[in-house]
């Protein structure tokens, strides 16, 4: 931890160098997507994309899970998606999944999570059924393979949104899922006319 609040105490001075920069970004905020990815800590959005302060809105989830659309329950996934897309007109959204993750990987393997009720409740009711059938010993090869179809879920639930629908329908927006590999730094673009996950 220290290394880290050293890094913050040091953080102003860096600042002072790029004052023009951070002036604008407190001026307001026009991101070029909607980055909704795992809270694994080895999955970096800026770090991955090149991105600079400013261009990418994240929501980040175990699983990378989008809760389906409920207007009488209103979530923090739900408002930052809302807010995304109506408020500051994201173009795009990428849903982006990754090797070796823990939480798709604990559904793959049927993992006894009764010791993480809060964990449990959370994969159990977002995670798509039927993981458990793509493998018998949770392989990183089936993992990878439950992780895309994860993807492909969670980018279909976003359509349930009347926000993200609406601009859909208008040629306004942009869905996109990706997978991201942890130790090769690959990504992989899902590719809808083919129904495969294929190098950007």
């Amino acid at each position: 931890m220290q290394h880290l609040v050293a890094h913050a105490r040091s953080f102003p001075q860096r600042t002072a160098q790029q004052t023009a920069e951070f002036r604008r970004l407190a001026a307001g905020q026009s991101p070029h997507a909607l980055f909704i990815t795992c809270s694994d800590s080895r999955v970096i959005p800026s770090l991955i994309t090149g991105a600079r302060p400013g261009e990418l809105f994240e929501l980040r989830t175990a699983g990378n899970a989008v809760p389906r659309y409920r207007a009488k329950q209103p979530s923090g996934e739900a408002a930052t998606i809302e807010y995304a897309v109506s408020v500051l007109g994201v173009p795009d959204i990428v849903v982006c999944g990754h090797s070796h993750c823990g939480a798709v990987g604990a559904r793959v393997r049927n993992e006894d999570l009764s010791a993480l009720p809060a964990v449990a409740g959370w994969l159990g009711s977002q995670l798509p059924d039927g993981l458990s059938e793509l493998g018998e010993d949770g392989s990183g090869a089936e993992v990878a393979a439950a992780v895309q179809r994860n993807v492909r879920e969670q980018a279909e639930r976003l359509r349930g949104y009347p926000c993200v629908a609406e601009r859909l329908a208008a040629g306004q927006l942009r869905l996109h899922g990706w997978f991201y590999a942890v130790d090769t730094g690959l990504v992989l673009a899902h590719q809808p006319s083919v129904d495969a996950f294929l190098p950007l």
